[in-house]
């Protein structure tokens, strides 16, 4: 198949993997209220893993199918893109990225435990079923931690329970069949492309994958930014990170031993860490994110992508 042909079932799949989550939390959400689940439990998951569908999606099916570097690419590179791009670029276009100090404790200490964790588990060789599961635990403490926080705001907020009727139904098992098809489609293209160009998966998972499946969140801030009605929130972004790892990693290695890529230890993990600790400081300092700081962590980004391609050829 030819690398143009590729490239556009890359592009069309990336699109239906974007709006096949959207289409599919928002249904979900209907259900869950008709059915009187409690706000706050839909309030934290769907915050948590609404803007993350995308990339645990790729991840997830990359694994599975036999393409383990595509899938960790996905989620490091996700992690990365979104904390020092998607943040980065937000604050040179004069959009307010908010956060508070509970948050930055919060979620900033939940980011960098998911990290380093999953470091740990890195050092010791491939990551398999006990690292899932410890992962997945840690996930179920944030979200009890999330859960306690929250149920003051949503018992202040209660919502009334709506009705599911059968186009809300089929609206959201079209939603999943779309994510996971064209997940699938995704994968596929991705790694025809490496193939045809020689360029190894993990390089296409962090950088083609991981930025494409964050295009939604890009472009609204974006275009918010030029509208002067930006705002973004760190815990929000925090929170889809630890998502990324904690469920991207976590679910996938319960049923497929991950095997570990020297450079994703020794640079990537120290990367995001980094970069991780270098937004939690600049925000600590007056709740806000200024202009340069946003052009650092941009520069940042790019000088990453230089080396980590140029040590990875």
């Amino acid at each position: 198949m030819s690398v143009i042909i590729l490239l556009f079932l890359f592009t069309v799949s990336l699109i239906g993997v974007i709006k096949s989550a959207d289409i599919f939390v928002d249904r979900i959400v209907d259900i869950g209220r008709a059915l009187g689940i409690s706000q706050i439990i839909l309030g934290v998951t769907v915050a948590a893993a609404g803007t993350s569908l995308p990339e645990f999606g790729s991840a997830l099916i990359s694994v599975l199918t036999g393409n383990p570097d595509l899938g960790v690419g996905v989620v490091i590179g996700s992690n990365i893109w979104n904390i020092a791009g998607i943040i980065g670029i937000s604050a040179i276009l004069s959009c307010a990225v908010t956060t508070n100090r509970d948050e930055i404790r919060r979620d900033g200490l939940f980011g960098l435990l998911s990290i380093l964790i999953l470091t740990f588990f890195m050092l010791m060789g491939p990551v398999g079923p006990l690292t899932g599961v410890v992962l997945l635990a840690l996930y179920g403490v944030y979200l009890w931690v999330l859960i306690k926080k929250q149920r003051g705001y949503y018992t202040s907020h209660l919502m009334d329970h709506g009705e599911v009727d059968a186009k809300t139904i089929i609206s959201a098992i079209l939603g999943f069949t779309g994510l996971v098809v064209f997940c699938r489609i995704l994968v596929y293209s991705a790694v025809g492309i490496a193939e045809i160009m020689n360029v190894p998966e993990m390089i296409i998972g962090l950088f083609a994958l991981a930025i494409g499946t964050s295009l939604a969140e890009l472009v609204v801030a974006v275009n918010s930014a030029m509208k002067r009605m930006c705002s973004l929130s760190l815990g929000t972004v925090l929170g889809s990170n630890i998502f990324n790892i904690l469920i991207g990693i976590g679910v996938p290695s319960l049923f497929v031993r991950i095997p570990v890529e020297p450079l994703s230890l020794i640079l990537d993990a120290p990367v995001l860490m980094g970069v991780t600790v270098a937004v939690m400081y600049f925000m600590w300092t007056d709740m806000e994110l200024r202009r340069v700081e946003g052009v650092a962590l941009v520069a940042f980004y790019l000088a990453y992508a230089v080396i980590r391609i140029t040590l990875t050829r």
